[in-house]
Protein backbone atom coordinates (compact mmCIF):
# COMPACT_ATOMS: atom_id res chain seq x y z
CA UNK A 1 0.00 0.00 0.00
CA UNK A 2 0.85 3.60 -1.07
CA UNK A 3 1.50 6.09 2.31
CA UNK A 4 -1.44 7.91 1.08
CA UNK A 5 -3.55 4.78 0.81
CA UNK A 6 -2.15 3.46 4.24
CA UNK A 7 -2.88 6.80 6.05
CA UNK A 8 -6.62 7.30 4.60
CA UNK A 9 -7.57 3.58 5.31
CA UNK A 10 -6.08 4.46 9.00
CA UNK A 11 -8.29 8.25 9.16
CA UNK A 12 -11.65 6.11 8.09
CA UNK A 13 -10.76 3.43 10.64
CA UNK A 14 -10.69 6.07 13.52
CA UNK A 15 -13.28 7.77 12.07
CA UNK A 16 -15.84 5.06 11.64
CA UNK A 17 -14.92 3.93 15.10
CA UNK A 18 -15.47 7.41 16.56
CA UNK A 19 -18.97 7.75 14.62
CA UNK A 20 -19.87 4.14 16.16
CA UNK A 21 -18.92 4.74 19.98
CA UNK A 22 -20.30 8.33 20.06
CA UNK A 23 -23.80 7.80 18.47
CA UNK A 24 -26.97 7.69 19.79
CA UNK A 25 -28.90 7.25 16.50
CA UNK A 26 -28.84 3.74 14.58
CA UNK A 27 -28.43 5.12 11.44
CA UNK A 28 -24.99 6.51 12.33
CA UNK A 29 -24.06 3.54 14.23
CA UNK A 30 -24.43 1.69 11.31
CA UNK A 31 -22.96 3.67 8.98
CA UNK A 32 -19.52 3.35 11.10
CA UNK A 33 -19.51 -0.26 10.67
CA UNK A 34 -19.77 0.06 7.39
CA UNK A 35 -16.71 2.82 7.23
CA UNK A 36 -15.05 0.52 8.85
CA UNK A 37 -15.48 -2.79 7.28
CA UNK A 38 -14.26 -0.73 3.91
CA UNK A 39 -11.50 0.96 5.20
CA UNK A 40 -9.73 -2.56 6.58
CA UNK A 41 -10.45 -4.54 3.28
CA UNK A 42 -7.62 -2.93 1.85
CA UNK A 43 -5.16 -3.73 4.30
CA UNK A 44 -6.16 -6.93 4.70
CA UNK A 45 -5.75 -8.03 0.75
CA UNK A 46 -2.62 -5.62 0.32
CA UNK A 47 -0.22 -8.34 -0.26
CA UNK A 48 -2.37 -9.74 -3.01
CA UNK A 49 -1.46 -12.95 -2.25
CA UNK A 50 -4.64 -15.41 -2.73
CA UNK A 51 -5.25 -16.09 0.74
CA UNK A 52 -5.23 -12.77 1.38
CA UNK A 53 -7.78 -12.09 -1.38
CA UNK A 54 -10.23 -15.01 0.08
CA UNK A 55 -9.91 -13.82 3.32
CA UNK A 56 -10.99 -10.09 2.37
CA UNK A 57 -13.70 -11.72 0.52
CA UNK A 58 -14.85 -13.83 3.74
CA UNK A 59 -14.33 -10.60 5.84
CA UNK A 60 -16.41 -8.63 3.57
CA UNK A 61 -18.86 -11.54 3.26
CA UNK A 62 -20.11 -11.93 6.84
CA UNK A 63 -19.45 -8.15 7.97
CA UNK A 64 -21.96 -7.12 5.43
CA UNK A 65 -24.50 -9.62 6.53
CA UNK A 66 -23.60 -8.38 10.50
CA UNK A 67 -24.58 -5.01 9.10
CA UNK A 68 -27.49 -6.09 7.58
CA UNK A 69 -29.22 -7.72 10.53
CA UNK A 70 -27.79 -4.48 12.65
CA UNK A 71 -30.03 -2.76 10.39
CA UNK A 72 -32.73 -5.20 9.64
CA UNK A 73 -32.54 -5.08 14.01
CA UNK A 74 -32.91 -1.65 14.30
CA UNK A 75 -36.30 -0.96 11.66
CA UNK A 76 -37.85 -3.38 13.56
CA UNK A 77 -37.42 -1.65 16.67
CA UNK A 78 -38.46 1.54 15.15
CA UNK A 79 -41.50 0.03 13.40
CA UNK A 80 -42.82 -1.37 16.76
CA UNK A 81 -41.68 1.67 19.49
CA UNK A 82 -41.08 5.08 16.79
CA UNK A 83 -38.05 5.46 18.33
CA UNK A 84 -34.23 5.26 16.77
CA UNK A 85 -32.10 5.64 20.23
CA UNK A 86 -30.05 2.99 20.56
CA UNK A 87 -30.63 2.78 24.70
CA UNK A 88 -34.35 2.37 23.31
CA UNK A 89 -34.30 -1.26 21.78
CA UNK A 90 -37.07 -2.69 23.83
CA UNK A 91 -38.92 -5.19 21.06
CA UNK A 92 -37.81 -8.55 21.77
CA UNK A 93 -37.27 -10.30 17.88
CA UNK A 94 -35.02 -6.90 17.29
CA UNK A 95 -32.95 -7.38 20.44
CA UNK A 96 -32.62 -11.31 19.66
CA UNK A 97 -31.66 -9.77 16.30
CA UNK A 98 -29.16 -7.57 17.10
CA UNK A 99 -27.62 -10.51 19.55
CA UNK A 100 -27.16 -12.48 16.19
CA UNK A 101 -25.26 -9.27 14.76
CA UNK A 102 -22.89 -7.95 17.21
CA UNK A 103 -21.89 -12.19 17.86
CA UNK A 104 -21.26 -12.25 14.08
CA UNK A 105 -19.27 -9.01 14.14
CA UNK A 106 -17.28 -10.11 17.15
CA UNK A 107 -16.93 -13.69 16.42
CA UNK A 108 -18.47 -15.14 19.15
CA UNK A 109 -19.86 -19.08 18.49
CA UNK A 110 -21.09 -20.36 17.37
CA UNK A 111 -20.61 -17.19 14.49
CA UNK A 112 -16.90 -17.41 15.11
CA UNK A 113 -15.86 -20.12 11.88
CA UNK A 114 -15.08 -16.62 9.92
CA UNK A 115 -12.46 -14.86 12.28
CA UNK A 116 -9.37 -17.61 11.99
CA UNK A 117 -9.69 -17.90 9.03
CA UNK A 118 -9.28 -14.26 8.09
CA UNK A 119 -6.79 -13.41 10.73
CA UNK A 120 -4.70 -15.97 8.87
CA UNK A 121 -5.14 -14.40 6.12
CA UNK A 122 -3.65 -11.00 7.08
CA UNK A 123 -0.41 -9.81 7.91
CA UNK A 124 0.54 -9.48 11.34
CA UNK A 125 0.09 -5.69 11.90
CA UNK A 126 -3.66 -6.12 10.16
CA UNK A 127 -4.46 -8.89 12.42
CA UNK A 128 -3.63 -6.65 15.69
CA UNK A 129 -6.19 -4.72 14.13
CA UNK A 130 -8.64 -7.01 13.59
CA UNK A 131 -8.46 -8.64 17.06
CA UNK A 132 -8.18 -4.85 19.02
CA UNK A 133 -9.60 -1.81 17.41
CA UNK A 134 -12.37 -3.46 15.22
CA UNK A 135 -13.57 -4.95 18.34
CA UNK A 136 -14.58 -1.73 20.04
CA UNK A 137 -17.01 -0.61 17.81
CA UNK A 138 -19.57 -4.20 18.10
CA UNK A 139 -18.31 -4.34 21.93
CA UNK A 140 -19.83 -0.36 22.36
CA UNK A 141 -22.97 -1.22 20.79
CA UNK A 142 -23.24 -4.36 22.80
CA UNK A 143 -22.40 -2.63 26.16
CA UNK A 144 -24.94 0.35 25.32
CA UNK A 145 -27.64 -2.49 24.52
CA UNK A 146 -26.92 -5.11 27.59
CA UNK A 147 -30.03 -3.84 29.38
CA UNK A 148 -32.04 -5.28 26.59
CA UNK A 149 -30.86 -8.38 25.75
CA UNK A 150 -31.27 -12.02 27.10
CA UNK A 151 -28.80 -12.60 29.49
CA UNK A 152 -29.29 -16.26 29.29
CA UNK A 153 -28.71 -16.40 25.68
CA UNK A 154 -25.13 -13.93 26.08
CA UNK A 155 -24.13 -16.79 28.95
CA UNK A 156 -24.68 -19.73 26.51
CA UNK A 157 -22.76 -17.92 23.75
CA UNK A 158 -20.06 -16.93 26.35
CA UNK A 159 -19.82 -20.41 27.65
CA UNK A 160 -19.93 -22.20 23.80
CA UNK A 161 -16.72 -19.44 23.34
CA UNK A 162 -14.55 -19.52 25.89
CA UNK A 163 -14.71 -23.63 25.37
CA UNK A 164 -14.47 -23.43 21.61
CA UNK A 165 -11.36 -21.07 22.27
CA UNK A 166 -9.72 -22.87 24.56
CA UNK A 167 -10.63 -26.59 22.48
CA UNK A 168 -9.79 -25.36 19.14
CA UNK A 169 -6.45 -23.44 19.94
CA UNK A 170 -4.73 -27.13 21.02
CA UNK A 171 -3.56 -28.27 17.83
CA UNK A 172 -3.07 -24.92 16.15
CA UNK A 173 0.51 -24.13 14.95
CA UNK A 174 0.20 -21.12 13.15
CA UNK A 175 0.28 -18.00 15.73
CA UNK A 176 -2.13 -15.98 14.29
CA UNK A 177 -5.20 -18.63 14.51
CA UNK A 178 -3.86 -19.51 18.23
CA UNK A 179 -4.50 -15.61 18.68
CA UNK A 180 -7.42 -15.66 16.92
CA UNK A 181 -8.97 -18.80 18.98
CA UNK A 182 -7.47 -16.67 22.53
CA UNK A 183 -9.55 -13.75 21.00
CA UNK A 184 -12.97 -15.52 20.73
CA UNK A 185 -12.25 -17.13 24.45
CA UNK A 186 -11.75 -13.75 25.79
CA UNK A 187 -14.33 -12.45 24.12
CA UNK A 188 -16.64 -15.00 26.16
CA UNK A 189 -15.05 -14.00 29.27
CA UNK A 190 -16.29 -10.08 28.77
CA UNK A 191 -19.73 -11.21 27.33
CA UNK A 192 -20.44 -13.71 30.27
CA UNK A 193 -20.03 -10.64 32.51
CA UNK A 194 -21.46 -7.67 30.28
CA UNK A 195 -25.01 -8.11 31.65
CA UNK A 196 -24.12 -7.56 35.68
CA UNK A 197 -21.39 -5.35 34.99
CA UNK A 198 -21.01 -3.88 31.68
CA UNK A 199 -18.04 -1.61 33.16
CA UNK A 200 -15.91 -4.57 34.05
CA UNK A 201 -16.61 -5.72 30.55
CA UNK A 202 -14.90 -2.11 29.32
CA UNK A 203 -11.61 -2.82 31.74
CA UNK A 204 -11.44 -6.41 30.41
CA UNK A 205 -11.96 -5.23 27.01
CA UNK A 206 -9.04 -2.73 27.88
CA UNK A 207 -6.48 -5.22 29.28
CA UNK A 208 -7.14 -7.69 26.41
CA UNK A 209 -6.43 -5.46 23.61
CA UNK A 210 -3.30 -4.14 25.82
CA UNK A 211 -1.51 -7.54 25.74
CA UNK A 212 -2.53 -8.67 22.53
CA UNK A 213 -1.14 -5.44 21.20
CA UNK A 214 1.84 -6.35 23.38
CA UNK A 215 1.95 -10.08 21.80
CA UNK A 216 1.49 -8.87 17.97
CA UNK A 217 3.91 -6.17 18.12
CA UNK A 218 6.48 -8.32 19.45
CA UNK A 219 6.12 -11.41 17.14
CA UNK A 220 6.08 -9.02 14.04
CA UNK A 221 9.16 -7.61 14.88
CA UNK A 222 10.75 -11.24 15.40
CA UNK A 223 8.59 -12.20 12.42
CA UNK A 224 6.84 -15.48 13.76
CA UNK A 225 4.51 -16.59 11.64
CA UNK A 226 4.82 -20.74 13.08
CA UNK A 227 5.69 -22.19 16.10
CA UNK A 228 8.57 -23.53 14.56
CA UNK A 229 9.70 -19.99 13.50
CA UNK A 230 9.21 -19.09 17.31
CA UNK A 231 11.31 -21.72 18.09
CA UNK A 232 14.47 -20.36 16.62
CA UNK A 233 13.28 -16.84 17.60
CA UNK A 234 15.35 -17.64 20.67
CA UNK A 235 19.12 -17.25 19.61
CA UNK A 236 17.91 -13.93 17.83
CA UNK A 237 16.52 -11.88 20.22
CA UNK A 238 16.52 -13.86 24.04
CA UNK A 239 14.84 -10.69 25.75
CA UNK A 240 12.45 -10.03 23.13
CA UNK A 241 11.14 -13.92 23.73
CA UNK A 242 11.69 -14.18 27.44
CA UNK A 243 8.92 -10.94 27.66
CA UNK A 244 6.47 -12.48 25.13
CA UNK A 245 6.61 -15.73 27.51
CA UNK A 246 5.73 -13.51 30.28
CA UNK A 247 3.26 -11.48 28.30
CA UNK A 248 1.72 -15.13 27.09
CA UNK A 249 1.35 -16.41 30.65
CA UNK A 250 -0.44 -12.43 31.36
CA UNK A 251 -2.89 -13.33 29.05
CA UNK A 252 -3.57 -17.15 30.02
CA UNK A 253 -4.55 -15.29 32.92
CA UNK A 254 -2.05 -16.41 35.41
CA UNK A 255 -1.17 -14.72 38.96
CA UNK A 256 0.52 -12.45 39.78
CA UNK A 257 0.26 -10.68 36.31
CA UNK A 258 -1.84 -8.47 34.83
CA UNK A 259 -4.17 -10.81 32.95
CA UNK A 260 -5.55 -12.04 36.31
CA UNK A 261 -6.90 -9.29 37.24
CA UNK A 262 -9.88 -9.14 34.84
CA UNK A 263 -10.82 -12.70 34.97
CA UNK A 264 -10.48 -12.81 38.77
CA UNK A 265 -13.55 -9.55 38.91
CA UNK A 266 -15.76 -11.67 36.53
CA UNK A 267 -15.78 -14.81 38.81
CA UNK A 268 -16.15 -13.17 42.24
CA UNK A 269 -18.90 -10.72 40.29
CA UNK A 270 -20.45 -13.88 38.66
CA UNK A 271 -20.52 -15.70 42.32
CA UNK A 272 -22.58 -12.21 43.55
CA UNK A 273 -24.83 -12.86 41.07
CA UNK A 274 -25.48 -16.67 42.03
CA UNK A 275 -24.08 -18.27 38.76
CA UNK A 276 -21.99 -20.72 40.64
CA UNK A 277 -22.54 -23.43 37.85
CA UNK A 278 -21.19 -20.85 35.19
CA UNK A 279 -18.40 -19.70 37.00
CA UNK A 280 -17.54 -23.33 37.33
CA UNK A 281 -17.94 -23.98 33.93
CA UNK A 282 -15.84 -21.14 32.53
CA UNK A 283 -13.02 -21.22 34.81
CA UNK A 284 -12.49 -25.03 33.84
CA UNK A 285 -12.93 -24.34 30.39
CA UNK A 286 -10.17 -21.72 30.32
CA UNK A 287 -7.64 -24.83 31.47
CA UNK A 288 -8.00 -25.34 28.01
CA UNK A 289 -6.68 -22.44 26.76
CA UNK A 290 -3.75 -22.20 29.69
CA UNK A 291 -2.60 -25.50 27.53
CA UNK A 292 -2.00 -23.51 24.42
CA UNK A 293 -0.40 -20.57 25.91
CA UNK A 294 1.63 -22.66 28.05
CA UNK A 295 2.69 -24.44 24.59
CA UNK A 296 3.85 -20.79 23.03
CA UNK A 297 5.30 -19.75 25.87
CA UNK A 298 7.85 -23.25 26.16
CA UNK A 299 7.95 -22.68 21.92
CA UNK A 300 9.33 -19.02 22.67
CA UNK A 301 11.72 -19.96 25.67
CA UNK A 302 12.48 -23.42 26.07
CA UNK A 303 12.96 -24.77 23.36
CA UNK A 304 15.86 -24.16 20.91
CA UNK A 305 16.48 -25.43 17.46
CA UNK A 306 18.39 -28.07 16.70
CA UNK A 307 20.89 -25.92 14.83
CA UNK A 308 21.23 -22.47 16.42
CA UNK A 309 23.14 -19.78 14.97
CA UNK A 310 26.76 -19.26 15.52
CA UNK A 311 26.06 -15.95 16.92
CA UNK A 312 24.06 -16.03 20.41
CA UNK A 313 22.00 -12.95 19.49
CA UNK A 314 22.09 -10.10 17.16
CA UNK A 315 23.67 -6.53 17.24
CA UNK A 316 20.45 -4.03 18.57
CA UNK A 317 18.88 -2.38 15.79
CA UNK A 318 17.28 1.04 16.25
CA UNK A 319 13.66 -0.09 15.77
CA UNK A 320 11.31 2.50 16.58
CA UNK A 321 8.62 0.11 17.85
CA UNK A 322 11.34 -1.53 20.72
CA UNK A 323 9.95 1.60 23.26
CA UNK A 324 6.51 0.87 22.44
CA UNK A 325 6.89 -3.12 23.13
CA UNK A 326 8.67 -2.47 26.00
CA UNK A 327 6.36 0.03 27.51
CA UNK A 328 3.33 -2.29 26.47
CA UNK A 329 5.01 -5.81 27.52
CA UNK A 330 5.88 -3.74 31.08
CA UNK A 331 2.26 -3.23 31.59
CA UNK A 332 1.21 -6.36 30.25
CA UNK A 333 2.50 -8.11 32.98
CA UNK A 334 2.72 -5.83 36.44
CA UNK A 335 -0.34 -3.87 36.43
CA UNK A 336 -1.81 -6.51 39.28
CA UNK A 337 -0.40 -4.58 42.39
CA UNK A 338 -2.22 -1.59 41.01
CA UNK A 339 -5.54 -3.17 41.05
CA UNK A 340 -7.25 -1.07 43.67
CA UNK A 341 -6.46 2.38 41.87
CA UNK A 342 -7.57 0.78 38.55
CA UNK A 343 -10.66 -0.54 40.37
CA UNK A 344 -11.63 3.12 41.90
CA UNK A 345 -11.08 4.57 38.17
CA UNK A 346 -13.68 2.30 36.91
Amino acid sequence: MTPIAKLISTLSILLGTTMTITSSHWAVAWAGLEINTLSIIPMISKSHHPRAVEAATKYFLVQAAASTLVLFSSMINAWHTGQWDITLLTHPPACLLLTAAIAIKLGLAPFHFWFPEVLQGSSLPTALLLSTVMKLPPTTLLLITSHSLSPTLLTTMSIMSIALGGWMGLNQTQTRKIMAFSSISHLGWMTSIITYNPKLTLLTFYIYALMTTSIFLTMNTANTLKLSTLMTAWTKTPMLNTTLMLTLLSLAGLPPLTGFLPKWLIIQELIKQEMTTTTTIISMMSLLGLFFYLRLAYCSTITLPPNPASKMKQWSTKNPTNTLISTLTSLSISLLPLSPMILTTT
